[in-house]
């Protein structure tokens, strides 16, 4: 168990300092509710990409955001349903 200079409380098997529950308020209040709530490894890997709007990933497929660390299946579920409700989608893998 560790925590964080805020005094949260949170456990994480690797050495990452980040806690979790920081980052995701920071995240949140950087996009705002604009995005859906993915985890803070989610939101660290589109921000890795320069994403900061919802749109700009439609520029992108499933298959390339899949390769982000911190990006897997439950975000990216979640994210390709909040586009699907702003009447956008992911590209189509072109293999």
């Amino acid at each position: 168990m560790k925590i964080c200079k805020n005094g949260h409380a949170f456990d994480k098997s690797s050495s990452c300092p980040v806690c979790p529950i920081c980052s995701s308020v920071e995240m949140g209040e950087k996009y705002g509710e604009e995005f859906p709530r993915i985890g803070a490894p989610a939101f660290r890997a589109i921000d890795s990409i320069g994403i900061t709007r919802l749109t700009q990933l439609i520029k992108h497929s499933e298959q390339e955001l899949f390769v982000l660390h911190g990006l897997g299946p439950k975000a990216i579920k979640l994210l390709r349903e909040r586009l699907t409700e702003k009447g956008y989608h992911l590209l189509i893998n072109k293999y």
